[in-house]
């Protein structure tokens, strides 16, 4: 009996071994990536901040940034192809549709990336979740969202602002997975009165709230690890945030009036609101450009939502412009990456109703700022801008590529407890922007 246990013993420990040496072999480039000792083996760059402007709805690629030959959604039958002109842009060789002109000014600041790639099409969930966490969904994992990771990586740039916001309406897919509650978001949908749930009410006076705050510590428990020790540090972040100091930058009145009207409408004042964020050191913010559905549908073009799809595209180019040289006068653009993303963009073909249904096969995502190497436009579309000719680029190429611009290695490996999850699914960065 004692030489069966030693003999099984030995086998355990054998198989251990053998395990080991695998999982080691497996991950050993990711494991020594992570190691710190080690130079990054991409090039990195010294991006401070990250904007993300969301066109939730998937923005048509061939009606913004990568124009195609005209089609006709009314002829019979209908003619595929792209629904307004192309104007030229201050690069060479690079156009974009006519509604885009103040953009089309900048675009030496920027890069419309034409060949992401994925390969959903049929939900828009599972598409808003594989743009925002660069993964299919897991029942193993909950991936944190990129806003999350950078969140993680670099955290706020400043005391007394969090490293997170989300100008928009909150959701599974914007947040922290299995890195925490810590690396999550605060939000907002109103502009004006900043995120509802920092917002005191007008009876709570600071002494009031001061008295609050003490009940509060002799009801909570030590909790320091866990759940339990996570929603203590979630609280004590909303009671910290919940300050004149943090809320005031919410008051868009502070800036001046020709520069508010510069910005635009709604949606233009949330990009003001996303500098004024940035600037006080927040790292990472997202804004969403769907909120009102100024077209009926948003940027899900569908049937009779492409009839006024011009009204978003022209929003967009005055904020989005508005943003860049705002950014740029401030002396901000370099350090800060704007990222324009969507879920997927849309076929070159009309449906039954005139709109436009879901592609995935090659859509755009737009980069601007962040001290890159910028050159109007990267990668080939098809003469309908349907399938990649030339450098595609995969969603986790894209987060390597944004990753990497913001000073964070993205060969490096995070950890699920004790399980290693690269930090991007395989992602290589553009080094043509990076340099």
């Amino acid at each position: 009996m004692r030489n069966d246990r030693h003999h099984h013993q030995s086998r355990r420990r054998f198989l251990g071994h053998v395990g080991a040496l695998a999982a080691g072999t497996a991950f050993s480039p990711l494991l020594r990536a992570a190691d710190e000792s080690e130079p990054p083996a991409f090039p990195m760059g010294k991006a401070e901040h990250c904007i993300m402007l969301w066109l939730g709805g998937g923005m048509a690629q061939i009606d913004t940034f990568d124009p195609k030959r005209m089609g006709d959604a009314k002829a019979s039958p209908k003619k595929a192809g792209a629904y307004y002109p192309a104007i030229d842009t201050a690069v060479r060789g690079v156009q974009v549709c006519e509604h885009l002109p103040m953009t089309a000014r900048l675009m030496e600041r920027c890069t419309a990336l034409r060949t992401v790639n994925h390969d959903v099409i049929d939900e828009h969930a599972a598409a808003v979740n594989r743009m925002h966490t660069g993964r299919n969904v897991s029942g193993t994992v909950v991936y944190p969202s990129i806003g999350s990771v950078i969140a993680h990586e670099r955290g706020a740039a400043s005391d007394g602002v969090p490293a997170y916001v989300v100008c928009g309406y909150p959701n599974l897919t914007r947040g922290p997975g299995f890195l925490g509650s810590k690396h999550g978001y605060i939000y907002l949908t109103d502009t004006e009165s900043g995120p509802a749930a920092l917002k005191r009410p007008e009876y709570v006076d600071a002494a009031r709230q001061a008295r609050r705050e003490e009940l509060l510590d002799v009801l909570r428990k030590p909790s320091a690890d866990g759940p339990l020790g996570d929603y203590d540090s979630a609280v004590e972040e909303s009671l910290r945030l919940s300050g004149p100091e943090f809320m005031r930058i919410f008051d868009l009145k502070e800036e001046k009036g020709t520069l508010r009207e510069r910005y635009g409408g709604e949606f233009g004042q949330r990009c003001l609101l996303g500098r004024r964020l940035i600037e006080s050191g927040v790292r990472f913010v997202e804004i969403s450009h769907n909120l009102n559905f100024i077209n009926g549908t948003g940027w899900d073009t569908h049937n009779q939502g492409q009839l006024n799809q011009h009204i978003l595209i022209k929003e967009l180019d005055v904020a989005f412009s508005a943003l860049i040289e705002d950014l740029e006068a401030r002396k901000m653009l370099d350090k800060t990456l704007i990222v324009i993303s969507s879920e997927f963009g849309r076929p070159p073909e009309f449906d039954g109703g005139g709109g436009r249904g879901h592609q995935s096969t090659a859509f755009t995502c737009v980069l601007a700022g962040g001290g890159l190497k910028h050159c109007g436009a990267y990668g080939e579309t098809d003469d309908l801008a349907k399938n990649v000719v030339s450098d595609p680029v995969s969603v986790p190429d894209l987060f390597a590529t944004i990753h990497a611009t913001m000073g964070i290695d993205p060969s490096k490996v995070l950890y699920d407890g004790d399980r290693p999850v690269p930090i991007t699914d395989g992602g290589t960065p553009i080094k043509a922007l990076l340099g």
